[in-house]
């Protein structure tokens, strides 16, 4: 699961319904790009707006189409203990290689621990945790190896706080590489990353771009890649700005890139003023010049 992993985007109808057909091109769109993986249900998938049931009709659409061709991570965050066990035994059935979980540090860690546990005995193989603090540190050093020590499927750390790149590095060198950590909001810091030898990264949308990104560096060239990912940098400073206007901005692109049927979005912050409309405009003209010029020779 090394490389470019996205988060996949959840696709909606017109009227606000799960999309299968689009979610089906997503998928064939995300393996045929060269991506490593997969994580659905997300944050970036607007997860928390998915009832129990569409997010078992998400997994089986996935499964179905991607016939394990590249592995699939479900994200089980945002739900009761009891949904997040339940949801986890659905995707070990589904094929899923993992799931992920947002990890709460205020939470006693034996709480924690006593679901990771419970999660363990019947999901699949991989439990990948979720460092998210968008404003501050997230969790602590010791906590995260108290963690690792406990939870054998504990493989996996998602590193979305402040001073992302210093903790990528931290986390490696404490479990003497044995625990792979990945990113994904710190997407601007792609660069520094790859230097540390972060093992995936999860970034939503523009997969072609970050597998040409990802794959220049690992062949030793540097200085295009750096190239590229500067010339891609306008786009992901204008996405980045909140998570619903990247919501909005990839849903939007989906649509100019034929995968989805409508660019709705059930996060109501989702949203651009005239400005921002405007402004995407030229973003996602970008985003057309850099395909045609370094992935469509």
């Amino acid at each position: 699961m090394k490389g470019i992993v996205p988060s996949l985007n959840t696709p909606f109808s017109k009227k606000g319904g799960l999309d299968h057909n689009s979610l089906a091109k997503l998928v064939e769109h995300t393996i045929k790009s060269g991506c490593n993986g997969m994580l659905g249900l997300a944050v970036a998938g607007e997860g928390q707006s998915l009832s129990f049931e569409e997010k078992i009709d998400f997994i089986e659409i996935v499964k179905h189409t991607n016939k394990k061709r590249i592995p699939f991570i479900v994200s089980i965050s945002d739900l009761q203990n009891e949904y997040s066990i339940k949801l986890s035994k659905i995707a070990k059935k589904n094929n899923a290689l993992g799931v992920c979980i947002h990890i709460d540090q205020n939470k006693k860690i034996h709480e924690n621990l006593n679901l990771l546990k419970k999660i363990s005995n019947v999901g699949p193989e991989i439990i990948m945790i979720q460092d998210l603090d968008w404003n501050g540190n997230g969790l602590s050093q010791n906590y995260i190896l108290k963690l690792f020590d406990e939870i054998d499927k504990f493989r996996w750390l998602k590193i979305e706080t402040k001073n992302a790149g210093p903790k990528y590095t931290k986390i490696k060198k404490i479990t003497q590489n044995k625990l792979n950590v990945c990113g994904g909001w710190a997407v601007t810091q792609l660069l520094d990353a790859l230097n540390r030898d972060v093992d995936a990264f999860i970034p939503t949308g523009l997969e072609y771009i970050y597998v040409k990104i990802y794959t220049l560096y690992k062949n030793g060239k540097f200085h295009d890649a750096r190239n590229l990912f500067y010339e891609l940098l306008p786009v992901i400073n204008f996405s980045n700005q909140n998570i619903g206007i990247s919501i909005k901005f990839f849903k939007i692109a989906r649509v100019k890139e034929n995968l989805f049927s409508s660019s709705y979005c059930r996060n109501i912050e989702a949203k651009f003023d005239k400005f921002q409309k405007k402004e995407s405009t030229k973003m996602l003209n970008i985003v057309k010049k850099l395909t045609r010029n370094y992935i469509n020779k």
